[in-house]
């Protein structure tokens, strides 16, 4: 397993593989890994003669008031991690690797990225999520990029960008890796207390009755609403709880306008959980 930290090299190492006719897996991560992560690998490797897997913490994503600082990092778990999987190349550029001096460019997506979800809270995030995602799918050029669908707009977002700039990549979601509880699992999970930690799967909980009121025929705007109401009792700040069309994530009154996912962000003291599940 080789960690490549240059651009040059990384195109260079990729390029053997391709002249070897061996097709290419990219999953981006910002370190951290959890299972969630590692189911991505396991798929890659499933999936592609060759993987990849990128560790950046990506600044462009951030807000000044969010937690990049602190945001976990575990280097020598990571590499153990993926050293284990038999990845074939880690991607860890550092920050002025991927935004050099003069760096002036960023991609300002629209479609799935301005629908009032995640977008009206971090009105920054999606410019710099396509913006890096974008910088590695060229400097990879892999034949799959795997992105796990508990980020679900984020999947949606780069499905598009990545089709739209028409390049040659297929994306790939992977259903979200949970704990035994039903917690979605996420790096952040790491800044929960004790008793944060055991209220977190009340999230999920209520998501799944959610979407089984809304199948056996209750008013999906009734439905909604107590959801609303219980998250909030548990001691969540509720940003957001929506049913969206499961592809457009345009917003939804009923079953009958199409595939609906629930889509849920709150904070839970200082820590941001997302969730979502297709009804």
């Amino acid at each position: 397993m080789r960690v490549i930290r240059t651009v040059a090299t990384v195109r260079r190492a990729c390029a053997r593989f391709r002249d070897a006719g061996e097709s290419i897996a990219l999953v981006p991560t910002m370190g951290a890994l959890h299972a969630g992560h590692l189911a991505l690998v396991r798929l890659a490797k499933r999936r592609c003669d060759r993987v990849v897997v990128s560790i950046f913490v990506n600044p462009a994503q951030f807000a000044p008031n969010e937690d990049f600082g602190s945001y976990p990092r575990a280097w020598d778990a990571d590499l153990a991690a993926l050293s284990a999987l038999a990845v074939d190349l880690i991607w860890a550029p550092g920050v002025r690797d991927m935004y050099p001096e003069g760096f002036a460019t960023r991609i300002e997506p629209a479609g799935p990225a301005k629908v009032g979800l995640e977008d009206a809270f971090r009105p920054h995030f999606f410019g710099g999520v396509t913006t890096v995602v974008a910088k590695l799918l060229l400097q990879v050029a892999p034949d799959i990029a795997l992105f796990g669908e508990k980020d679900y707009q984020q999947l949606k977002v780069v499905t598009a960008m990545a089709k739209d700039l028409d390049i040659p990549v297929k994306i790939v979601g992977l259903p979200t890796v949970r704990e035994k509880d039903g917690l979605a699992m996420s790096s952040r999970n790491a800044y929960l207390s004790a008793s944060e930690r055991a209220a977190a799967p009340t999230l999920h909980r209520v998501l799944k009755d959610c979407a089984s009121h809304i199948k056996t025929g209750r008013p999906l705007p009734d439905a909604l609403a107590v959801s609303r109401a219980q998250i909030e009792r548990a001691g969540f700040v509720l940003d957001y709880l929506e049913a969206r069309h499961a592809d457009t994530l345009a917003p939804v009154m009923s079953r009958k306008d199409g595939p609906v996912r629930l889509l849920v962000a709150a904070r839970l003291g200082r820590t941001r959980l997302i969730d979502n599940i297709g009804v």
